[in-house]
Formats: C-alpha cells, sequence, structure tokens
C-alpha cells in the first residue's frame, strides 16, 4: 500500500513539473535547433510597420540546373527602425539572406535568394518566412517558377 503512494507521489510530482516546464516558450533557431527562452510580452514600443513592394515572384520557365536570383523589395513604413531578424526558405533548394543592418524610417530593403533548379523538374511554388519587429511579425513570400528537363 505504502509503495503505491509513494508511485502515486510520483507521478504527480511528475505531472506538475511538467507543468511548470510548459511556462517556457520553445523557439527554433535558424540552424533547426530548439531554443528555449522566457515568454515575455513584445515591447510595442520596439515595433513598427513593413509595406512588402513585391511579395510574389513569378519567375517564369527555366532549364534544370539553373541557378535563379529572387528579390523582395520592402519599406520600413513606420517610425521604428525595422530589423528583419530572420528569412527561412521552405526547402534546402533556396538559400535566402536579410539585411544585416536595421532599416530607417521611410527606407527601403532587399530579401534576396538563390533557387537551385537541380532535381526540381515541373511546376515550383517556393515561400521564404520573414520575421521582422513588426505585428504581425511572420511574413510569407513566394514565387513560382517551372523547370524543364534538360534537352
Amino acid at each position: 500500500m505504502i509503495s503505491r503512494l509513494i508511485l502515486a507521489a510520483i507521478i504527480v510530482s511528475t505531472f506538475f513539473a511538467a507543468c511548470r516546464q510548459g511556462d517556457n516558450k520553445t523557439t527554433t533557431t535558424t540552424t533547426g535547433n530548439p531554443a528555449t527562452t522566457t515568454a515575455a510580452a513584445v515591447d510595442p514600443a520596439s515595433l513598427t510597420t513593413i509595406q512588402w513592394l513585391d511579395s510574389t515572384l513569378d519567375k517564369g520557365t527555366i532549364t534544370e540546373g539553373e541557378k535563379i536570383e529572387v528579390a523582395y523589395r520592402f519599406k520600413n513604413s513606420g517610425t521604428r527602425p525595422l530589423v528583419i531578424k530572420d528569412v527561412r526558405p521552405s526547402c534546402g533548394c533556396t538559400v535566402a539572406e536579410k539585411p544585416e543592418e536595421p532599416i530607417a524610417p521611410g527606407g527601403e530593403g532587399i530579401i534576396k535568394g538563390v533557387f537551385n533548379s537541380t532535381n526540381k523538374l515541373g511546376p515550383n511554388h517556393k515561400t521564404i518566412h520573414v520575421v521582422a519587429n513588426t505585428q504581425p511579425d511572420t511574413y510569407t513570400l513566394t514565387f513560382t517558377v517551372v523547370v524543364n528537363k534538360k534537352s
């Protein structure tokens, strides 16, 4: 009887400990490794707004093996510096880069990417997710391209 009570106490303690761990927010870094941060409110004074001048691109038709560049222009339409925190392509066939410096209010910037069409025959619809100090904080940029087989 006592061993059952001890077992029950251990289970209840484990349950409450697991619930307490749920108070932390888990995020994923650009390397794909989980990083735990404490849940904290975003300071509204640091937020700005973004206006996408390009968010959807049609790159037409290319031949397999070609690499194409994509560029998405944006403007800081707010009153605080715009910080592009992260860019995440939807697959390994696309590499994206973000501006390293904050964009001043009224300033413009570019998110650049390169798509490698090797082994990507047919229609392709790719995305790049952008995280910034805005509300909402995540945006999805898209491009399409048709890849024809080499002759």
